[in-house]
């Protein structure tokens, strides 16, 4: 090794010179602990100063970095942006939810469900859609049949989220549900059945956030703010609707960049 090199890697074993068996071949296991550290000199003196890795293009376009998109929502319509004063309740009030959930989560989870419900495996993407939304939503049927009026038929409206329900669903398959129905959201129009699913899906999510439901919830953010500006007539009961995932995204989730001006 030259000089300058040892005064930027001085040795931390040392070796002075020793007297080595005339039979010493670097390349057979060292026998004694001076034959070690003399192997290892050769095989450092014979590394080269630079090196330079060989890359394959082809595996790199396999593993493309993903972009994650920080745009903001969509300004409320004129008219229709949440005053600071509604948002702050609305987050006071989530919290309430959210501290009563966690309190009686067990006494919930031991009660039976219903013979007529059978929550779908977290996996079961389709399952969930249909469980949580209801046939006529999922299908997107525009009325129920006279004889489906006479009664409630979950199967065709959608399970509500009840604390029953929702309390059987670990941290997995509340981000896995969640995901579902931002992905349905992405290309259908809100409906009340998912907005009350929205919420409940919020409620149950554990703080700090995993990555996956940070960038989950940012998105069903996003897409709030779009169908808002899309809505043509204006329907207050929507639109308060929407602002209110809105604010529990920005103003509890603290993804403050994408909070409403107060009006």
């Amino acid at each position: 090794m030259e000089p300058s090199l040892e005064e930027l890697m001085p040795r931390l074993l040392p070796v002075d010179d020793c007297d080595l068996a005339e039979d010493f071949d670097p390349t057979v296991p060292p026998r004694t602990p001076q034959e070690y550290l003399k192997r290892v000199q050769i095989e450092a003196a014979r590394c080269p100063d630079v090196v330079v890795a060989q890359i394959d293009p082809k595996k790199l376009r396999k593993k493309q970095t993903v972009n994650i998109s920080i745009s903001r929502c969509q300004p409320a319509p004129e008219g229709y942006s949440p005053t600071l004063k509604w948002q702050q309740q609305q987050v006071a009030n989530f919290s309430a939810v959210r501290q009563s959930l966690t309190k009686h989560r067990n006494h919930w989870r031991s009660h039976h469900l219903d013979s007529n419900v059978s929550m779908p495996k977290s996996e079961d993407e389709e399952g969930w859609k249909k469980f949580c939304l209801g046939e006529r939503v999922y299908s997107e049927i525009d009325a129920l049949s006279d004889n489906e009026n006479l009664g409630v038929d979950y199967i065709k409206v959608g399970f509500p989220p009840l604390l029953s329900i929702v309390s059987r669903m670990n941290q997995a398959t509340v981000t896995s549900v969640l995901e579902y129905l931002i992905s349905w959201f992405g290309e259908k129009k809100f409906t009340p059945e998912l907005g009350r699913w929205l919420y409940a899906l919020l409620a149950c999510l554990e703080k700090p956030l995993l990555p996956e439901a940070h960038s989950l919830i940012r998105q069903l953010a996003r897409r709030c703010s779009e169908v808002r500006v899309l809505e043509e007539n204006k329907n207050e009961e929507q639109i308060s609707a929407l602002n209110l995932i809105i604010c529990l995204v920005s103003r509890y989730f603290d993804q403050r960049d994408l909070a409403d001006e107060p009006s």
